[in-house]
């Protein structure tokens, strides 16, 4: 659109020479079809065409003759003395008619004796029309790919007026949320509340304008169903082994429970001054502790730490995977405990660890996060046992107060 033309070297991908060509736009160029390409043809909107030759691109010779923009034009492929240039001018003429003409349906096909290809055209001379021209050409038409085209454009036309028709809060904030409750991207990139407006209306002229409505209703039958199958109440039936356990547990805490409660009660009984008093002693001793040691546990960060039973040892667990017994008040390593490969949840004594349990029992349990839980003696720094691999990461162990029972919490929403 530069008037000019570009010639190019596509071994080099470079350009080799710029022609200077016409006034205006230069609509085609054509190399003549001799072995040697000898001469390019150029044409163009300012009613010219010019010859120029390729050796030194010079300007040969300029033709002129139309008075019309020149579209095409192409060389007559003859001998050197027939070869010439061909022009193709625009016709300005439009044509008239119908696919009916002379009582025959165009759409069916030819006439008798016609084939697809006879066709010439024909002056109408009609009412004094002359013209208008009639051609004998016939375009067969598939009715069905019609008839669908037509269905198509309709919906397109009548999803615009429903798009028109359809009411779209001017609050930026509620159009972002209509359209996150649809599904959508509340915005795009370079999209301003304008634009977001008319993409909201566009989808509910599609999806229908109560499509929100809808899927708001769907979404809390969906969360009242996950309700009701979350309250309700299921049973299995489990080995004779976690039956004895529970019996064993109920005869154990039934009692303490009973005990816990009269304690209450005799609170409750109590005096406020009394209580206020005792709370008054807790206090003034919580503010005279005073550290008493201190020492480096690891080169990672302390995970956790919990006393012994008769409050002789302390057991630290660390990001590093180690747990260790530390001697109290000295804070002495005592012992390391070496099973785990990542973070330690925690680690804590059984109950009766230190008191009349043996070293070589199960005096402590450990977990991580990778779903190991280990059991460990005071006396080796290996684990004495390993649970089964958890799948998930145990925050924490525990062990029941009559130290026959380990529980652990697993991060499945389970606990074990």
């Amino acid at each position: 659109t530069d008037n000019s033309c570009r010639v190019w070297d596509l071994r080099r991908r470079n350009k080799e020479y710029t022609i200077p060509a016409h006034n205006n736009v230069v609509s085609n160029v054509v190399f003549d079809k001799s072995p040697r390409s000898e001469y390019v043809l150029t044409s163009s909107f300012d009613c010219t065409a010019k010859l120029w030759a390729t050796k030194t691109w010079q300007h040969m010779a300029t033709l002129k003759g139309h008075d019309a923009r020149l579209m095409a034009m192409s060389d007559s492929g003859g001998d050197d003395e027939e070869r010439g240039p061909r022009y193709v001018k625009r016709q300005k003429i439009v044509h008239y008619g119908s696919l009916a003409e002379g009582g025959h349906d165009l759409r069916a096909g030819p006439p008798d004796g016609d084939s697809p290809g006879d066709h010439s055209d024909h002056s109408d001379n009609e009412g004094g029309q002359s013209n208008i021209e009639v051609s004998k050409e016939y375009l067969p038409l598939n009715q069905d790919d019609i008839r669908g085209e037509k269905d198509d454009i309709l919906e397109e036309f009548e999803r615009r007026k429903r798009a028109r028709l359809i009411h779209v809060s001017t609050d930026d904030a509620q159009v972002k949320k209509d359209l996150r409750a649809l599904g959508q991207p509340i915005c795009f990139f370079g999209e301003g509340p304008a634009e977001r407006r008319n993409r909201l209306r566009d989808l509910l002229s599609q999806l229908g304008e109560d499509a929100i409505q809808k899927r708001k209703e769907a979404e809390e039958a969906r969360a009242k169903e996950q309700r009701k199958q979350d309250e309700t109440t299921w049973y299995h039936e489990g080995p004779a082994a976690l039956k004895a356990a529970r019996q064993v547990l109920a005869h154990f805490s039934l009692p303490r429970a009973q005990a816990r409660i009269g304690r209450q009660k005799q609170d409750i009984e109590t005096p406020e001054s009394a209580r206020m008093a005792r709370n008054q002693e807790v206090q003034k001793m919580l503010k005279g502790l005073d550290l008493e040691a201190s020492q480096i546990a690891d080169t990672r960060p302390i995970s956790w730490c919990e006393f012994s039973p008769d409050s002789q040892l302390l057991a630290t667990g660390s990001w590093s995977g180690l747990c260790k017994l530390w001697s109290v008040p000295d804070c002495q390593e005592v012992l390391t405990l070496r099973g785990h490969n990542d973070h330690v949840g925690n680690v804590v004594f059984n109950p009766k660890a230190t008191i009349d349990l043996p070293k070589s029992g199960p005096n402590l349990a450990s977990c991580d996060s990778t779903g190991h839980v280990n059991v460990w003696s005071m006396e080796s720094s290996q684990p004495l046992m390993a649970l089964p691999n958890l799948e998930s990461r145990v925050s924490r162990v525990a062990f029941h107060p009559m130290g026959l029972h380990l529980a652990a919490c697993v991060y499945d929403n389970s606990w074990r």
